[in-house]
């Protein structure tokens, strides 16, 4: 079951004109006109050009966001998407003005990096759910565990309560109830029958690999790095997160641009029914849009 790995960082997928700038100007700002090139350019095509700069994680955002790249660009709306692997660049290319809106976190990650960064956001809305999935090359389920098992699993707090989540049902451990799953660590495990040994020091991006090297029993994979590498969680997962997850993946921006128009009709594009056809046909599952 060991995957071929493709690591390294992403950089810009998609350069368009007048990408990079990084003057931070804010979302729904137009381009500097082109010099003249001798390709004549209509003055009612200048005036309403217009370029939104979003940060992505390479799959499935950036690949849904080119999927509406046509639609916007037929509305004057030039979509320049930046991607990146990991969890810490878009939220500091945010809040720097290098992007106009990124699309990577779900809703306790951003809430979190909100509190600790002091950063200056806002949730423009949730676009689809990637449900988080246990998996390993020895057992068949996670009932099938023995005494001692070692989980690992990634150093992204947010994500610890969606873990607990996940073994609590499946009987292996107790969570304090006291506790809401969502703000729960591993800490607040207070019944651990098998001696399940965790370790949750790796960055989120590494997980697969530790999954294709089998460094342990179990390792929990967040969807878009698994189908990234080609890991089906829908077949490959022994326990998959449910559909009711509360961890939507949302669309953040500054909150300067919450009332930005070019932000929401992004979202409604995002949220359209052919958009939400295009999810559920292309991850057959492991992507579940969502409207809210």
């Amino acid at each position: 079951m060991k995957k071929a790995i493709r690591l390294g960082l992403v950089s810009s997928a998609f350069l368009l004109a007048a990408c990079g700038n990084g003057n931070g100007d804010t979302a729904g700002d137009s381009p500097e006109p082109a010099e003249d090139n001798g390709t004549e350019t209509t003055e009612e095509t200048t005036e309403e050009s217009q370029v939104l700069r979003v940060g992505a994680t390479n799959v499935p955002h950036a690949e849904i966001l080119e999927f509406i790249q046509p639609t916007l660009a037929e509305e004057g709306i030039e979509l320049e998407i930046e991607t990146y692997n990991d969890y810490i660049i878009p939220n500091l290319a945010l809040s720097d003005g290098d992007i106009d809106a990124n699309y990577f976190q779900h809703v306790p990650y951003f809430e979190t990096q909100v509190e600790e960064n002091d950063y200056d956001f806002a949730n423009a809305g949730g676009i689809h759910i990637e449900p988080l999935g246990a998996y390993s090359n020895r057992h068949d389920s996670l009932e099938d565990l023995p005494e001692g098992a070692t989980i690992l699993a990634s150093s992204s707090v947010a994500d610890h309560g969606r873990i607990l989540g996940i073994l609590q049902d499946a009987g292996l451990i107790t969570v304090d109830d006291s506790i809401d799953l969502i703000d729960a660590s591993f800490d607040d495990i207070v019944e651990n029958e098998r001696n399940l040994q965790f370790e949750y020091e790796y960055d989120a991006a590494l997980m697969t690999t530790l999954y294709a090297q089998d460094e342990g029993d179990v390792f929990f994979i967040n969807s878009n790095f698994a189908v990234d590498q080609d890991i089906s969680p829908v077949e490959e997962a022994i326990a998959l997160e449910s559909s009711s997850s509360p961890y939507a993946n949302i669309i953040a921006v500054r909150s300067e641009d919450e009332d930005s128009e070019l932000i929401a009709r992004l979202v409604e594009v995002l949220r359209a029914e052919e958009t939400q056809e295009f999810i559920l046909d292309t991850w057959d599952g492991a992507v579940l849009p969502v409207d809210e």
